[in-house]
């Protein structure tokens, strides 16, 4: 089922144009109907979302209660219900461990010329999540987007999630779990365009993060601006690096614990062993039959999936490099080694026991991250994402006077003299 593809026959960079053209893109006609929504929903308000709820969702938007998540986490399976609590305390530990870096409040220091310098760091006042529903409702990734922010000291966490006639009990207990301020049940391009603008008693917020279909992808890279958001994120993948003492047992599971996301997603396998890859193959075989979600599976082997036998372990790294995954594991007589080597990846998981789905549920670092290449500059979502800094300067007289003749002379440079002007002011001839 495995292609196996030898480095340097050129048959490499095929799969790898493969690869990046998955990335998510929406079609013309989606984007201008997209636009038509926010455009009507910036302009009518929660009228238009309404309208638009009703025709896609059979449902209006409504505010599902704190006391409503509370009895969706009573009504879940207890164990599930464990297993979130204690994902969650996982996760808010690794995020309280990274914001204790963040250096919140206010700094000042002496500059070169005088005066203070520095910046105040603070967390951002509202967030939105959305969570999708239907079939692609995780809990988990409820978890995940909301806790960073929660962390981070986001003031309102509010969260969108689809109006279906029987909520998911798994999607509100989490949200329960995680402590989300307000739950708002609106969904689609509408629900992204409400919070972008605000319509009605849907809010305003500051940034939306979370994953949708490619209506709300592309809603959200086109309020970009009005909002941040967190990345437009495309089909899920996974890349492994290794060498002849892993076990392809192990590899072969976590290639297809990736590959049952999606048809589109990618599970690419870099090794430098021949008898390796023909091994996974064997065993990627064998362990599909018996999944439930085998059709998916072949699919996105078929299409997006390979073994490449590379003649050593820093060509693995490189060629991971130009591939940057969105999840890279590193199964290897010294994995730390091989992570050295490497500068691009989503997140990196060390040794045949840390497989993929540790970092989706249980681990603590998010499992919101860059996908098709974009690893070579975004990172994973974390309470980084939900502070902004400023800029703050405080000059005297005496301070200002030192520097006032340079920078009437820039500003003059540029032909502002009304910025030249703004300094003559204070120091008259």
């Amino acid at each position: 089922m495995l292609d196996i593809v030898l480095a340097g026959e050129g048959r490499e960079e095929a799969k790898i144009a493969a690869m990046r053209s998955r990335a998510a893109q929406t079609g013309a006609e989606i984007d201008r109907a997209v636009a038509d929504i926010l455009e009507n929903v910036r302009t009518r308000g929660l009228e238009a979302v309404e309208e638009y709820s009703l025709r896609f969702d059979k449902a209006a938007p409504r505010e599902i209660s704190r006391e409503e998540l509370e009895q969706a986490a009573h009504r879940v399976p207890e164990q599930l219900l464990s297993a979130l609590e204690r994902s969650a305390a996982q996760i808010r530990h690794y995020q309280g461990k990274l914001s204790e870096e963040i250096a919140f409040g206010t700094a000042l220091w002496e500059g070169p010329n005088g005066g203070l310098v520095g910046r105040t760091v603070r967390p951002l006042q509202r967030v939105g999540v959305y969570v999708p529903g239907g079939r692609a409702a995780y809990p988990s990734s409820v978890l995940m987007n909301v806790l960073p922010a929660k962390v981070a000291g986001v003031e309102e966490v509010v969260m969108v999630t689809p109006p279906t006639e029987n909520m998911n009990d798994a999607v509100l207990a989490a949200a329960w779990v995680a402590g989300v301020d307000r739950c708002i049940a609106v969904g689609g391009a509408q629900a992204v365009a409400a919070l972008a603008y605000g319509a009605g008693f849907i809010p305003k917020v500051d940034k939306l993060v979370g994953p949708g279909n490619a209506f709300v992808a592309a809603a959200k890279r086109m309020v970009y601006g009005s909002l941040d958001i967190d990345m437009v994120a495309g089909p899920s993948e996974v890349l492994i690096i290794a060498d002849d003492t892993a076990d392809p047992v192990y590899v072969a599971a976590d290639l297809i614990s990736q590959a049952e996301h999606d048809p589109l997603a990618s599970a690419v396998l870099l090794t430098t062993s021949p008898e390796l890859a023909r091994a996974v193959d064997a065993e990627v075989v064998r362990q599909t039959a018996y999944l439930s979600r085998r059709e998916v599976i072949e699919a996105s082997l078929r299409d997006f999936g390979c073994a490449i036998v590379c003649g050593t372990l820093a060509d693995c790294a490189r060629l991971g490099d130009e591939i940057a995954p969105e999840h890279m594991e590193i199964v290897t007589r010294d994995p730390e080694a091989v992570m050295e080597l490497v500068h691009n990846a989503g997140a990196i998981f060390l040794g045949s026991y840390t497989p993929e789905p540790l970092g989706d549920y249980m681990a603590g670092p998010d499992h919101v991250l860059p996908t098709s290449g974009t690893a070579r500059f975004f990172s994973p979502l974390s309470v980084d994402a939900f502070v902004k800094k400023t800029s703050v300067l405080k000059y005297s007289r005496e301070e200002l006077s030192r520097v006032k003749d340079e920078i009437i002379t820039l500003a003059q440079a540029e032909h502002l003299t009304a910025h030249a002007n703004s300094i003559q002011v204070r120091f008259p001839q």
